[in-house]
């Protein structure tokens, strides 16, 4: 037999979904993360897959591995010493950015120190023009003195961004070439490699995040296939991409800043999966784990895309899953500040030591103790069985807090959990905005660790139809990264007026895209199958300062039919504005290619139908928002599809506990999803 396995490292789990090729069926594990000894908790899979499901490392076909190793390298601000080589003359780009302040209501709001400080940037005395005609070449001597200055000032890398290599890259892969013969060995990375676009502050950030991470990218990634080599997994292992799809390894090591947001991605990509098969074609996703909430937009099965979006202080401006993220995971901790007020996160006790509860070493209260002081969670060991809740240490850990706020302690859990969900309130609200949507129209699909534990609380603020849980929402990300297709973008800035002779210059860079990227799949990726190409053009108004992304046809590119193009463009711009100028003059800025080929997805089987009611567990009494209840405590095992559940309850299982306050009702699907929908009275506590 063989088995697909993907895997996501989270910041107190990490997640296993194995799919048998042999019947197509899916199961699922849980190891605790070891951030103390990356690598060490794969190792722990492999042996609990060889232990307890008989699984050779020599059976696995193929692996797939989501990393947060990226991002996490930006917001702690510990990748490498990067230099900065520029025009001369432009060397404050990254100083200027966009001349933004992150809060444009508050005055005394400051942006972020670059990753590369003023003393690591340096001119480089070259010019390319708009059109891309060379003015300046680089010298030799120039560039020899840039590169001593650069290792003087201690930099152990360099990335390259001139004026206008969007156009022509020569000057930069020139500059590259020297620097190869002046200091061999020195890492080198070009904006023109990386990602090709107009606009130099946003190549060049994206150049410089890919440059400042990629040692700690490849360290890992390299640690990671040696674990996997020295295990017996001989199979290609691919890495799950910011865009949603997966790559090799060995292009994840070159091209860091395409798997930045890989983890995140993972998790929508397998919400969107599940929601589709389901029958839901309009969700918010919320996945929680034990350091962040992210929440992503999907319709009909597709998450929407985006760039620009946030990786720590900075954006990047490759195409990206659109995830909004908020430091409420649950492992996020509770404490007061010097005016009394209580507050939660952004600080997360991680998975080491973690939460109080889990009696690792953990002595700082969290939003699990919260949960748990509530007698909501801890009815059965969490995290196939890694963790027993000691729900008197929970208690314990929140009674100082309790004793400084005059509150009770189950008073001060509630509000603990109602801070929690204020702050994902406030990050799904500006998602909701982004797009457009009417939370009515949504149900709130809630998986990782903590993400059914929290979901009705949150849904009944933002008045959504209701939660859906699937049947192991803990693994979920694994699940999305073992079902994502190989998939890649490319694209070619064009800049050109969408009239008769514009348009003709349109075909020749989309062959040339298409043919690039048919060789990503096909020669790079050893993918067999059909390739499936998405065109779409970067396009605006002439004068406007921003683009919207529109797709294309490829017979208009062939036909050099600009009226289609156009009108697409128009049709586009009245979707998201409300309004459209079709005598107004177009230009296509961008012209881009994805090409994905799909990998092999596992069934999703019915449960059976049940023929009598379900009987709970036993009766416990737990506390929501500060009132003690009697509830209801149900095992998943033995919910059958049709099942009605009332609430409150608490539905329990070996990944993850799913609470529902009163207000809900829940159901049973026939592939075993929990549908809460949320009735007139948990309507009413939202508003």
């Amino acid at each position: 037999m063989a088995y697909r396995v993907g895997v996501d490292v989270g910041g107190s789990f990490t997640d296993f979904a194995v799919f048998s090729e042999t019947d197509a069926t899916i199961f699922t594990l849980k190891v605790l993360s070891r951030p103390d000894a990356p690598g060490a908790e794969i190792v722990r899979g492999l042996d609990v897959l060889k232990e307890r499901h008989g699984i050779e490392p020599s059976a696995i076909s193929y692996f797939t591995h989501g990393t947060t190793v990226g991002v996490n390298t930006v917001i702690q601000r510990n990748g490498q010493d990067v230099a900065l080589f520029t025009t001369l003359n432009f060397e404050d780009v990254l100083q200027i950015a966009r001349l933004k302040i992150p809060q444009i209501h508050n005055l005394y709001s400051r942006r972020p120190n670059p990753l590369i400080p003023r003393w690591r940037v340096f001119g480089i005395n070259e010019r390319i023009d708009a059109t891309g005609h060379i003015l300046i070449e680089p010298s030799h001597v120039d560039v020899a003195d840039a590169v001593a200055r650069a290792k003087a000032a201690g930099a152990t890398g360099i990335v390259i961004s001139f004026l206008h290599s969007y156009r022509n890259p020569a000057n930069e892969l020139a500059v590259k070439s020297m620097i190869a013969e002046i200091a061999p060995g020195l890492p080198v990375f070009c904006s023109s490699e990386i990602w090709p676009i107009i606009r130099e502050y946003e190549r060049t950030i994206t150049a410089v995040i890919s440059g400042y991470v990629q040692p700690k990218v490849a360290h890992y990634l390299d640690s990671f296939e040696r674990v996997l080599r020295e295990r017996g997994v001989a199979c290609p292992l691919h890495i799950t991409k910011t865009n949603g799809g997966v790559m090799g390894i060995e292009q994840a090591k070159a091209e860091c800043v395409q798997m930045i947001l890989s983890g995140t991605a993972s998790g929508v990509i397998g919400a969107g999966y599940l929601a589709k098969t389901c029958g839901l074609l309009k969700v918010l996703s919320l996945d929680i784990g034990g350091t962040s909430a992210d929440m992503a937009v999907i319709i009909d099965g597709t998450p929407q895309y985006g760039v620009g979006e946030l990786i720590g202080d900075f954006q990047i401006h490759v195409p990206s899953v659109s995830v909004s993220s908020v430091g409420q995971g649950g492992g996020s901790i509770a404490w007061v500040d010097e005016l009394g007020i209580l507050k939660v996160g952004p600080d997360s006790a991680g998975s080491t030591p973690g939460p109080v509860c889990y009696g690792r070493g953990g002595e700082r209260p969290t939003l699990t103790d919260a949960v748990a002081a509530s007698n909501l969670i801890g009815h059965m060991p969490l995290g196939y069985g890694a963790v027993t809740v000691d729900h008197a240490a929970a208690r314990a850990a929140i009674a100082p807090l309790a004793q400084k706020l005059g509150l009770s302690v189950e008073q001060t859990a509630g509000n603990i959990i109602e801070i929690s969900v204020s702050s994902m309130y406030a990050e799904a609200s500006g998602l909701i905005s982004r797009y457009g949507i009417d939370p009515r129209e949504f149900h709130l699909f809630a998986f990782g660790g903590a993400g059914p534990m929290l979901a009705c609380f949150l849904a009944r603020e933002l008045n959504m139809r209701g939660v859906v849980v699937p049947p192991t929402p803990g693994v979920v990300s694994a699940l999305g990264g073992l079902i994502a297709d190989l998939k890649n973008d490319f694209i070619r800035t064009l800049y050109v007026d969408l009239d008769h002779a514009g348009v003709t210059q349109v075909a020749s860079p989309y062959v040339a895209l298409k043919a690039t990227a048919l060789d990503w799949l096909h020669r790079k990726q050893g993918h067999a199958g059909d390739a499936t190409l998405a065109v779409s053009a970067d396009m605006r108004y002439r004068g406007q300062s921003y683009e919207i992304e529109t797709p294309l046809e490829e017979a208009w590119i062939n036909e050099a039919n600009a009226a289609a193009i156009a009108g697409a463009f128009h049709a586009e711009h009245e979707r998201i504005f409300g309004h459209a100028d079709e005598n107004a003059s177009v230009q296509m800025v961008n012209l881009r290619v994805v090409i994905s080929g799909a990998t092999a997805k596992p069934g999703i089987r019915a449960l059976p139908r049940a023929n009598r009611p379900v009987q709970p567990m036993q009766q416990i009494t737990a506390w929501f928002d500060g009132a003690p209840h009697e509830v209801s405590l149900y095992a998943r095992g033995s919910l059958l599809a049709g099942h009605e559940i009332a609430s409150p309850a608490i539905i329990v299982q070996e990944d993850t506990t799913t609470v529902v306050p009163p207000g809900f009702s829940i159901t049973v699907d026939a592939f075993g999803n929990l549908l809460i929908a949320l009735n007139h009275e948990a309507r009413e506590h939202g508003h």
